[in-house]
């Protein structure tokens, strides 16, 4: 909706030739890991692809091809989560059954909450890139180079799709896409979490700090106003970003602006921050877990105070756009949220 002209939706494609190429390097000797990883992409890809080309794949059928990706990698790589750092959890997950459940449904929540937060120009693959920097620095300190060499690839991929979908959004990375990515950052996430007992988990929501904090904003923000969890809206905390930046900036005329203005905004706080407090404190879970939680205040005192802003100010928003009126007449959120 903040695109005039009809845009491509399959962006995602960088990520599927990006494995690929990882996958090829089985045949000359390389680890089976990166081919493994490409073969459970294909059922999430598939699923996103569809959608992107107009085959109407429902939310439901997405978030089950992200279960069955998740499922074939747990299958073929042999991982899965079995500690978090948190005593109570960790001895649910010390029984293979329920750490195999967890696995999947975190892997399977890790791409819808890239899909959630894909909604400005360059957020959702700025904060992939981040990520998977943060991962390469861990990788690499700690003697994996082979895991770092593929988050390189993964890394090169995103910023080539960038330049064509920052700041203008000539393309996107559709639901292929930001299905995909979200697979391929938790797993290589996993990957690392198996290969570096040191290394913490809530490292690995210090790097996805955004994605995973939206959506449980999300789902708290639908099941308080009685909607399902499912139906999409338009209160996202970038979305409420834009709104505020689209008042000061003379309606929703200047969005061309706004759009990629929040993203810059978010990303040096939500994403690129909390990536490199989780790189600095890796092997620190204690210190890695407090680090989150201050960062997780931060984003709902900011959120409530944007949505303070943008009520007082709806009504001038809407006279200067004198369009869109439907679009921004959805229940605003309480002051309490």
């Amino acid at each position: 909706s903040a695109h005039i002209t009809p845009t491509p939706r399959i962006g995602g494609l960088v990520l599927l030739v990006a494995m690929a190429v990882i996958a090829c390097g089985f045949w000359f000797g390389q680890s089976s890991r990166g081919l493994f990883v490409f073969l459970s992409l294909i059922p999430v890809f598939a699923a996103g692809l569809a959608e992107d080309l107009g085959f109407g794949v429902s939310p439901r059928r997405r978030l089950l091809a992200a279960a069955v990706s998740a499922v074939v990698a747990v299958c073929l790589l042999g991982i899965w989560l079995d500690g978090t750092d948190v005593p109570v959890v960790d001895y649910a997950l010390s029984i293979a059954v329920v750490a195999v459940a967890f696995t999947v449904f975190a892997s399977a929540g890790a791409c819808n909450a890239f899909n959630l937060v894909d909604g400005l120009n360059g957020l959702s693959s700025g904060i992939g890139i981040s990520g998977a920097i943060a991962l390469t620095v861990i990788a690499a300190s700690t003697g994996h180079s082979d895991v770092a060499r593929d988050l390189l690839l993964i890394i090169a991929a995103l910023g080539g799709f960038l330049l064509f979908n920052f700041p203008r959004g000539k393309i996107f990375l559709g639901d292929a896409g930001a299905y995909s990515l979200g697979h391929l950052m938790a797993w290589y996430s996993l990957i690392l979490l198996d290969l570096v007992p040191e290394m913490s988990a809530w490292t690995v929501l210090l790097l996805f700090f955004y994605p995973v904090a939206d959506t449980f904003l999300a789902i708290y923000r639908r099941r308080r106003n009685g909607r399902p969890t499912y139906h999409a809206d338009r209160l996202h905390f970038h979305q409420l970003v834009m709104r505020g930046l689209e008042i000061v900036l003379v309606g929703r005329r200047a969005r061309r602006l706004t759009n990629p203005l929040a993203t810059t905004i978010i990303l040096p706080v939500f994403a690129v921050a909390p990536a490199a407090t989780g790189v600095m404190l890796w092997n620190q879970p204690a210190l890695a877990a407090a680090a989150y939680f201050g960062f997780l205040a931060l984003f709902w005192a900011s959120y409530v105070a944007g949505v303070q802003y943008v009520k007082r100010h709806r009504r001038s928003l809407i006279a200067q756009a004198h369009v869109g009126a439907g679009a921004l007449a959805v229940p605003m959120p309480v002051a309490a949220e």
